[in-house]
């Protein structure tokens, strides 16, 4: 789940790059957030929780 989650955020970052620097490809700026912030809800609840199985 771990390589998931680094897989996720690598993504995230792409599509946020490739965002800003396309005005004509804006939509994958809101991609970028979601997946990054799905990234760090899974990384939070690992976190918090313990539980390496999330």
């Amino acid at each position: 789940m771990n390589i998931l989650v680094v897989i996720i955020a690598v993504i995230a970052v792409i599509l946020l790059i490739t965002g800003g620097v396309t005005q004509s490809l804006s939509f994958l700026l809101w991609i970028g957030v979601v997946l990054l912030v799905i990234a760090l809800i899974v990384f939070l609840l690992r976190f918090i929780t313990g539980n390496r199985r999330v």
